[in-house]
């Protein structure tokens, strides 16, 4: 029903019983007096009543005024079956009338009314499904599509940095639905469909809007999971809907975040979801029937290419992939600036050195850094934000935040202080290792009591094997310390020793860098392109045999370094004991002042 008629349905309801209201403080408010059937039927013998109306169950009526009083009494009384009542009223001349009205009210009012309040809810649920989240059960085939029109998208490429070759790709799209006659007058074609794939947090979705803002055109945003629901045939319906409505708005954007929600090979897995692989065909047949020339850019985010069908990657649909990679050194600079233009700065403050010393980061690891520092500021009472709070920032989001309530035994703190300066003297004196920027004996994280703060000068994108084996021996440092002072090992090492056998593992499977094994990939199964975090993906392709030899290998791996580690200790343990005392004494060490105690022999430069 249109809104009108919902307003004239409850306007007519409101009327209805205040009909029926008035009508009964009307006769309310008649002072009638309740007097027996027989008391009546004297009145009207002595012909004292004036008039009667005569329902189905009670008779009113009015006496005849009295002369002493101008006012007129009027009384009730049962009706009661009597043949000669109407003989009687006509003999004394008594005006009488049968009156339905009471009657017709009343059975309208039992019959209508429980229909109309009936339609009444029912309308009412209706209108508040389809105005639930998402559309409602009545909306349930519509797309759920977030659409922005081209006034209403603020961002620009000026907004987005970091990631040039990827702005460089896009800026073609754009320039087309700008000038879409440009391209079309010697017979080109825009690509269908741009696949921006890369690690999260890499500004993939802020990439798309930019795109959207500067060519001023509407932009649908929607996610891959939004399409699909517990109902058959849901989330094909909302994938023709959305192009539809594209079409109605060429020139336009369809952004979908995480396509592999819905675009994954179809067969994959134990269990396959029906419902999911429809949607993808529909997505697929959709792709392939509208005309690119209508402008009708489709725009899709993913951070895991390697699990997608196929038929999105081919020529026609999905026929761009573009690289939104970490940024580099000179990338999150760019990218410090622009978070940095919303807080006030100090004067001196050096964005490039904190852009040295966030490799790996991207954009929204970045992002973070410049509000921990504003906030940290803010803690301190400081109306700027300084050098000092942007390097505590930066410790904050790698390691954690300090745990200074965390009470460790005297013991404990001795263990944890020589565990850590045992990593650091590692990490200076074996040559490629990342430089020591601080070591702290002040819990931070959920599990760390302390860390060893080690940030690289440039970006590395490839590592030898020797630089690979010095980080195996940097992690055993700080177990080879507790063994060397206090005679035993304790459990604080366990995660040194997982990331160390990790290293080993990828040495001997994926790199080829046992002399035992050869230059022999092993492990062929396919694993997340920017997210390898779990050994849950590797499948094995080789024999028992080989599995053992590869345990056997990366066994040996891990024990040479040991001993290269425990060799270097040995020589270096009045500096381990030194240096623990006095991270003891002050919680907290620079690389410089541990470098300081370290024999000139020993040690490689701290700047590299």
């Amino acid at each position: 029903m249109e809104k009108k008629h919902r307003v004239s349905l409850w306007y007519f309801l409101i009327a209805f019983w205040a009909l029926i209201i008035l009508q009964e403080i009307y006769v309310a408010s008649q002072h009638m007096d309740e007097v027996p059937y027989s008391q009546f039927k004297a009145w009207v013998q002595d012909d004292k009543v004036a008039e009667v109306s005569i329902t189905s169950t009670i008779i009113h009526g009015k006496l005849k005024q009295d002369r002493e009083s101008e006012a007129s009494q009027w009384f009730q009384t049962v009706r009661v079956d009597d043949p000669d009542l109407v003989r009687l009223l006509e003999e004394k001349h008594v005006e009488f009338a049968g009156v339905v009205i009471s009657t017709l009210w009343k059975d309208v009012a039992s019959w209508v009314v429980p229909i109309l309040v009936f339609a009444g809810i029912w309308f009412w649920l209706l209108r508040k499904l389809g105005q639930g989240a998402g559309g409602g059960f009545m909306r349930i085939g519509k797309s759920k599509a977030k659409i922005y029109m081209e006034k209403d998208i603020p961002t620009r490429m000026k907004d987005v940095a970091g990631v040039d070759e990827a702005t460089e790709e896009l800026l073609e799209v754009v320039e087309f639905l700008r000038t879409p006659e440009k391209y079309t007058r010697i017979g080109g074609k825009i690509p269908k469909g741009v696949l921006l794939v890369g690690p999260p947090g890499t500004g993939k979705t802020l990439l798309a809007k930019a795109i959207a803002g500067e060519a001023g055109v509407p932009f649908f945003s929607i996610s891959g999971s939004e399409f699909v629901e517990m109902f058959v045939g849901v989330g094909a319906a909302r994938v023709r809907d959305l192009f539809e409505q594209a079409q109605a708005k060429a020139p336009c954007i369809i952004f979908i975040d995480e396509l592999d929600a819905i675009g994954k090979a179809r067969g994959s897995g134990p269990m396959a979801h029906e419902e999911r692989e429809q949607t993808l065909n529909q997505l697929l047949v959709e792709m392939d029937g509208f005309d690119p020339r209508v402008g009708v850019i489709i725009l899709a985010a993913t951070n895991r290419p390697e699990i997608l069908d196929q038929a999105l990657l081919r020529a026609g649909r999905f026929d761009r992939q573009v690289l939104v990679d970490r940024p580099d050194r000179v990338g999150r600079a760019a990218i410090l600036a622009i978070h940095a233009k919303a807080i006030k700065l100090a004067p001196g403050v050096e964005l490039e050195n904190i852009a040295a010393m966030t490799p790996g980061m991207v954009g929204a690891d970045l992002a973070n850094v410049v509000n921990e520092a504003a906030l940290l500021a803010i803690r301190r009472g400081r109306e700027t934000v300084e050098q000092q709070d942007f390097q505590e920032a930066v410790e904050r989001v790698i390691a954690g935040l300090e745990k200074k309530n965390r009470v460790l035994t005297k013991e404990e703190r001795r263990r944890v202080a020589h565990h850590e300066v045992g990593h650091a003297l590692i990490a200076i004196s074996l040559p490629g290792s990342d430089p020591v920027h601080k070591i702290s004996i002040i819990p931070r994280g959920i599990a760390a009591l302390g860390y060893t703060l080690q940030l690289p000068t440039e970006d590395r994108y490839l590592l030898t094997r020797t630089e690979l084996e010095n980080r195996i021996a940097v992690l055993l440092g700080g177990r080879a310390a507790e063994e060397l002072v206090f005679g035993e090992a304790s459990t604080g090492a366990a995660d040194d020793l997982q990331k160390a056998t990790s290293i080993a593992k990828r040495m001997v499977k994926d790199y080829g860098m046992s002399e035992t094994l050869g230059t022999v990939a092993l492990d062929q199964s396919v694993k997340p392109t920017f997210m390898p975090t779990s050994e849950s993906y590797s499948g094995a392709t080789y024999s028992e045999k080989t599995a053992q030899d590869i345990d056997s290998e990366v066994r040996r791996l891990i024990d040479e370094q040991g001993k290269r580690v425990k060799t270097l200790l040995a020589k270096l343990k009045p500096v381990l004991l030194s240096a623990a005392e006095q991270l003891l004494a002050r919680e907290v060490m620079t690389g410089e002042e541990l470098q300081a105690l370290v024999p000139p022999e020993h040690k490689q430069p701290l700047l590299q």
